[in-house]
């Protein structure tokens, strides 16, 4: 446990990640998650953790974020009736139609009589291997669905994936072929990220930022538009590294340059085009994670703070206020105890 290598005390560490100890006992006791990543982020840093810690408590995060705003009511609202014993589930989580069978229904193996009885016994040769035609083109129709095409399958040259019945819907905690259509289409719109088919917290960063450059809502879920804008392939990603952000970051916040670096690479890794959700609805954009409220102070976008160069000198109008960071009070605490890097 971070809070047991620390080996200090709740209100300690609290204080220094910008909390109260009785809110960081409930995070660490699991009965609650944080409305902002930053106070993971501080609390970890507090406690020393590593690079592959801190993008693990990330990626846990916005896993329990996305569990706790997912809606439960509308299975209770309604409720779907339990399967018989003599009707397995289907192998795909979406239906095609209707019409859908499942290969257990036109497998002669005896459970599925109630089905087969409403096929005629007697049947000429010409609609027998009609019949038998229909059922293999139906299992193999099954055989590309999401879930069940071997690990690392991919469509024909040509083909779009994401336009098919299978990938109806793209989102966050999917892991198929449809998700890794999605990487590729970001990497090859110049997004940096991994291409492993699990939609997880960077595959969100990514694509709710190509939304944005793309002038779509910021869904953070491949929709009809946003397979379409991938496709297309107008949109680019490229943005300024990480040395040369932290080189306009000492040009502009000359009167502290180290703690102004720390304070974004704190809270962004230095990366122009970072989004953060919060619980509430509301998101944090680019080099300094400008908030969405303090974007309508600024008379900023999504779209604006994703540019590097305003985002910086929009961070330095806030610091102006009274001279400090208390824009970004986690950051702040976690780099008290800390030496500034540069």
């Amino acid at each position: 446990m971070l809070k047991e290598r620390s080996g200090r005390g709740y209100d300690r560490l609290g204080k220094e990640a910008g909390v109260s100890g009785s809110s960081l006992h409930r995070y660490c006791s699991g009965l609650g998650v944080p409305t902002d990543y930053r106070v993971v982020h501080a609390f970890a840093k507090v406690c020393g953790a590593s690079a592959e810690e801190l993008r693990e408590l990330h990626r846990l995060w916005a896993l329990a974020d996305t569990d706790r705003d997912a809606p439960v009511a509308t299975a209770k609202e309604n409720p779907e009736p339990e399967p018989r014993s003599d009707e397995p589930a289907a192998p795909a989580p979406e239906s095609t139609g209707p019409d859908d069978v499942t290969p257990s229904e036109i497998t002669p193996d005896g459970t599925d009589e109630p089905r087969r009885s409403r096929i005629p016994e007697k049947l000429s040769s010409r609609l027998a291997v009609l019949a038998a035609v229909v059922a293999v083109v139906l299992v193999a129709g099954f055989v590309w669905l999401p879930g069940s095409s071997p690990d690392g399958a991919s469509p024909a040259a040509g083909d779009r994936l994401l336009e098919s019945p299978a990938c109806k819907s793209v989102s966050m905690g999917q892991h198929d072929d449809c998700v890794r259509e999605v990487q590729n289409l970001l990497v090859r719109a110049k997004g940096r990220l991994a291409v492993d088919g699990d939609f997880g917290p960077e595959t969100l960063r990514r694509l709710t930022a190509f939304q944005v450059l793309a002038g779509l809502p910021a869904t953070s879920v491949a929709d009809e538009a946003t397979k379409k804008a991938l496709y297309a392939q107008k949109v680019s990603m490229t943005t300024w590294s990480p040395a040369r952000v932290a080189k306009r970051i000492r040009e502009v916040f000359v009167e502290d340059p180290d703690i102004a670096v720390a304070i974004a690479r704190c809270a962004s890794f230095l990366d122009p085009l970072w989004v953060l959700p919060n619980t509430n609805g509301s998101r944090n954009w680019g080099v300094f994670q400008i908030s969405d409220a303090r974007l309508r102070d600024l008379e900023g976008t999504p779209l604006r703070a994703f540019d590097p160069e305003w985002n910086i000198k929009a961070a330095h109008r806030l610091w102006s206020v009274r001279h400090d960071f208390h824009d970004w009070p986690s950051c702040e605490a976690a780099l008290k105890k800390d030496t500034p890097k540069s």
